[in-house]
């Protein structure tokens, strides 16, 4: 467990504090009512991994999971993400957006007050943009930078990628993972690979002693006011005003891109924009528009 004293700790240049975890359930468990159990460890593979576990094993939505020290974090196309000890937020959601609910809040639907519809299946697609809408908006709060979103779950600072986001479904529940760098110097952050976006943390982008605390509580106090929104509308991005959130952040849209397809093969064009359904919509070479789903993205010029 975290050491409960508080206390700074070293690691090599950098000095960081150990995350509070009784604070923190005091500050959102109480204070937002989707989060109903809050836990830091130590140091674990994958907060994605421990909770798609609890998610087959009957847990509840608004589990947070969050590591001090992640060493195996999956990321997209079968990469990994790691965070040194005390340098950055590794943190899961256990959300299930299928379910409904009734959340005790007064609410104009027909089926009475405190009721929460259920979100088609089709529609989860937007948790993790979601994700990154929560993320820019806690950055900018927090750290006073201005964050953009690299379609479809990257988070940018000037042009650097500090924050990665992956949404894993089992069964009716989906966990969100969200992994951001905070403290970390140039020498902790690994080597782009080729047509990858080089890294960067939010005290390298110039942010003056990023708090991870802070910045925590304020990631999960948009998550929830986002995720609250978004399922009231039965996940209708456009209704919640979550897509245009989502256009008014983005980093993509208006940029020349090349797209790798996870089945092989690529497409190039103009993003012209997320549709409702989540997807990246191109404009091709030839003038016809496009619809990518799921892909790699590659920025080709500045917007």
């Amino acid at each position: 467990m975290p050491r409960s004293d508080g206390a700074p700790h070293a690691y090599g240049d950098r000095v960081s504090r150990p995350l509070d975890p009784t604070a923190l359930r005091r500050a959102l468990v109480v204070d937002h009512g989707l989060w109903t159990v809050l836990d830091v460890v130590e140091r674990t593979g994958s907060t994605n991994a421990d909770l798609v576990a609890a998610a087959r094993a009957g847990g509840p939505e608004g589990r947070v999971l969050v590591a001090e020290h992640q060493y195996a974090g999956r990321g997209r196309a079968g990469r990994t993400w790691s965070t040194p000890p005390y340098a950055g937020l590794a943190v899961s959601v256990l959300l299930r957006p299928g379910a409904g609910a009734d959340t005790g809040a007064d609410t104009d639907t027909d089926t009475g007050p405190g009721y929460r519809p259920s979100v088609p299946a089709g529609r989860w697609g937007w948790l993790p943009l979601l994700g990154g809408v929560a993320l820019v908006d806690a950055v900018g709060e927090v750290a006073g930078l201005d964050a953009r979103l690299k379609w479809p779950n990257d988070v940018l600072v000037d042009g650097d990628k500090c924050a990665g986001i992956l949404a894993e479904s089992t069964g009716e529940a989906v966990v969100l993972g969200i992994g951001v760098n905070v403290t970390q110097g140039a020498g902790d952050l690994p080597s782009p690979a080729p047509d990858a976006v080089p890294a960067t943390s939010l005290a390298l982008a110039g942010a003056d002693h990023p708090d991870r605390q802070a910045l925590l509580r304020a990631l999960l106090g948009r998550l929830a006011d986002w995720y609250t929104r978004w399922c009231a509308a039965a996940g209708d991005a456009d209704g919640c005003g979550l897509r245009a959130a989502y256009l008014a952040g983005s980093a993509t849209v208006g940029r020349a891109v090349r797209v790798l397809l996870p089945g092989g093969g690529e497409l190039t064009g103009e993003a012209v924009t997320v549709d409702s359904d989540g997807r990246l919509v191109l404009r091709a070479p030839d003038g016809e528009p496009r619809t990518v789903a799921a892909g790699e993205v590659v920025h080709l010029r500045p917007a």
